[in-house]
């Protein structure tokens, strides 16, 4: 027993040497990004999740209670809404258990959780190594591969140590563990940078988001609105802070938890990506009386095309291909949202113009001056997709121009 723990020690060691090597050089991240953190492209995948979640958990930067946090307390269910902040083991469970008899409890216990994880790629990773060119999903072979050298470089595989599974206890304890969980100390809550030990380019493409959106005269603070920060939009309206109900208050924190983790889209546990290209995926908040995106979605051409044909469509597929190859004919939120110049990425707002309220002072200025006339030149790379260039200028010239008029009256 006492070799075996040896042999692992030495393992893991060897693999964060030979990790050493390994480069967290994502094309996907900007620019703007590695020189917020003050990295190059060379830093090591441990060095680039340091530095992304100290950012990150810094109540400076966004996290917590906000600037108002004096005014207000959590109730039970904002735990699970920032777990980083509130979250605690809960007390009553007294189980101290091994990876295996988490899984078995569980499936008694809360067999939905057990039932859907079975049927995630988390828990078939043998099932991606065996993937050949011909299957659709093959690309997450790389993806699997990219995910051990991150966990190799940050200490938590050996040198030629494969990743078995990712089950209850890697994602609410710590990964890739031998060690039994005790559920009053052990046992947390996923938040965003849990999940960027392993899916370190999406974490970072999303963090990005804080480094990409910076308007020309403050109109919003430095980068919102946006996924990344949609947590501190919430707790820093002083409105939201002082309401005495706070039932009501935590309702609008319900959709303003992207910050905090990543099952707003990725949902537990199954954690299916082919879910996650839905309209549907984004329809849950972007939704009401104050940002009624997904019914505007639904009653235009786009939308209407999507409910009609979807069930053509085959979302295993890459949002790259899909297309090309998917049988996609409409544009989806994801299809035109997560692209950027011809690439697709969890950052949704490198194209941000009106920003969902036209009427916040100062917008009207930046959609026409050189701020926002680069980003509508992005927006006619994304459009000629489906549409000619000339029809692209002439719809966003269209409905530019008629939010203005709408702006005088």
């Amino acid at each position: 027993m006492v070799n075996k723990f040896w042999l692992r020690c030495c393992l893991v060691v060897c693999g964060v040497m030979l990790a050493g090597t390994a480069q967290a050089n994502f094309p996907s991240v900007p620019k703007e990004t590695y020189e917020a953190l003050n990295l190059d492209r060379s830093a090591s995948p441990k060095e680039f999740h340091e530095a992304l979640t100290k950012r990150y958990k810094d109540p400076g930067k966004g996290a917590g209670k906000g600037q108002y946090g004096q005014y207000w307390e959590p109730i039970p269910i904002t735990k699970y809404l920032d777990p980083m902040s509130f979250y605690k083991p809960p007390q009553s469970v007294k189980e101290v258990a091994t990876r295996e008899q988490c899984v078995k409890c569980h499936a008694d216990e809360s067999p939905g959780w057990v039932i859907t994880w079975k049927k995630s790629a988390h828990a078939n990773l043998d099932k991606i190594r065996k993937l050949t060119p011909k299957d659709d999903t093959f690309y997450k072979k790389a993806k699997l591969e990219e995910i051990e050298a991150n966990l190799r470089s940050i200490g938590k595989l050996g040198a030629n140590e494969k990743l078995k599974e990712v089950g209850c206890i890697d994602c609410h304890v710590d990964i890739n563990t031998t060690k039994k969980a005790d559920h009053r100390v052990d046992l947390k809550m996923p938040t965003s940078d849990v999940c960027g030990n392993c899916h370190l380019m999406e974490y970072a493409e999303r963090e990005s988001e804080r480094d990409t959106i910076l308007w020309p005269k403050n109109q919003w603070p430095r980068g919102r609105p946006s996924h990344v920060l949609d947590w501190r939009a919430n707790v820093e309206t002083d409105i939201w802070a002082g309401m005495s109900q706070r039932e009501i208050a935590e309702g609008c924190s319900i959709c303003h938890t992207n910050q905090n983790k990543c099952d707003n889209c990725h949902t537990r546990h199954e954690f299916s990506v082919a879910d996650s290209r839905k309209p549907e995926a984004c329809g849950t908040c972007h939704s009401g009386a104050d940002h009624n995106n997904w019914e505007a979605y639904n009653g235009s051409q786009h939308g209407l095309g999507y409910q009609a044909s979807k069930g053509r469509w085959n979302f295993d597929l890459q949002l790259k291909d899909a297309v090309a190859k998917g049988g996609q004919k409409f544009p989806t939120c994801q299809s035109c949202h997560m692209e950027y110049q011809g690439k697709f990425s969890h950052n949704t707002v490198r194209k941000v113009r009106w920003a969902n309220y036209p009427f916040v002072p100062g917008i009207r200025e930046a959609v026409f001056d050189n701020w926002g006339m680069q980003r509508y030149e992005a927006w006619v790379k994304t459009c000629t997709t489906c549409h000619s260039e000339t029809f692209a200028r002439a719809y966003l010239e269209f409905i530019d121009k008629g939010t203005s008029h709408g702006l005088d009256k």
